[in-house]
C-alpha cells in the first residue's frame, strides 16, 4: 500500500507500520492557512493532528472537523490540501482518496454526531403536527420518509397508533429535548444537525441524501 510515487513527494511524508501522515491545510480567505498532520490508515481511516498553533491540542480529528476548525465546511475533500512541491493540491486530486474508506470513518464518527432535535410534520388531511424522535437511525429514516412523502397523514408510519381525531400537542410542549434557547433559537448548532450518518441515507436518492454523502467522511 501507499506506493504511488507522489504520495512519496507530499511534504511531511512518514509512512509508519499501519499508516502514512502528511503534512496537510485548509485555507480560509480571510484567517489564512490552517496547518495539520493528516494519518491515512491502511483501514482507509483518516485522522488530522492540527497544528495551527503551539496551544491548539485538537488531535485525530475527522477531516470535517479539522475542516470547521480552520472555519471552512461543505467539502472538506477539496478544502484539505497537501503540499506536493510548492504547490498546494486538494485531496480529491490526489492518490490517498484511493485509501479512503467509508465503513472505518463512519464507525469513527459515530461517537461524534451532532444532538439531532426532535422534528414535526404536518399531517396532510387534518394539518395538525406530529412530532417525530430522532434518537436512533431508523427514527431519522422514517422522519426523512414523512417529510419527503407529501401525502404522509395521521396513520402512517411510526405514527400508526394516532388518527387525526387526536389533538395536536401544545405549542408549549414543542421545545425539543435539550435546546433551552427554543423560543428564539433559529437553528444552532446545538440544536440542529445539517448532516451525519444517522440521518443521511446510501440507498435514499434524494438530492439531501445524495449531496451529502458524496462529500461525507463521518
Amino acid at each position: 500500500m501507499f506506493g504511488e510515487p507522489e504520495i512519496a513527494q507530499m511534504k511531511g511524508y512518514k509512512i509508519e507500520t499501519d499508516y502514512v501522515e502528511v503534512e496537510c491545510g485548509c485555507t480560509h480567505k480571510r484567517l489564512g492557512d490552517t496547518c495539520g498532520y493528516l494519518r491515512v490508515y491502511e483501514d482507509g481511516l483518516f485522522q488530522i493532528n492540527c497544528n495551527c498553533s503551539l496551544g491548539c491540542k485538537k488531535e485525530n480529528l475527522t477531516p470535517t472537523e479539522f475542516e470547521r476548525h480552520a472555519e471552512r465546511s461543505g467539502n472538506w475533500k477539496s478544502h484539505i490540501w497537501v503540499m506536493i512541491g510548492e504547490n498546494k493540491v486538494p485531496l480529491k486530486e490526489t492518490p490517498l482518496m484511493n485509501y479512503y474508506n467509508l465503513a472505518s470513518n463512519e464507525a469513527n464518527h459515530s461517537a461524534r454526531l451532532r444532538f439531532h432535535r426532535d422534528e414535526f410534520v404536518r399531517c396532510s388531511k387534518c394539518k395538525k403536527e406530529r412530532r417525530f424522535y430522532l434518537r436512533t437511525k431508523e427514527e431519522c429514516r422514517a422522519h426523512h420518509d414523512a417529510v419527503a412523502n407529501k401525502r404522509w397523514k395521521c396513520g402512517d408510519p411510526p405514527h400508526d397508533k394516532i388518527t387525526c381525531e387526536v389533538p395536536e400537542e401544545r405549542a408549549a410542549s414543542k421545545r425539543p429535548r435539550g435546546c433551552k434557547r427554543w423560543s428564539r433559537c433559529q437553528g444552532c448548532l446545538k440544536c440542529v444537525c445539517f448532516g451525519c450518518l444517522k440521518c443521511r441515507f446510501f440507498d435514499c436518492g434524494c438530492r439531501t441524501c445524495v449531496d451529502f454523502l458524496e462529500n461525507v467522511e463521518p
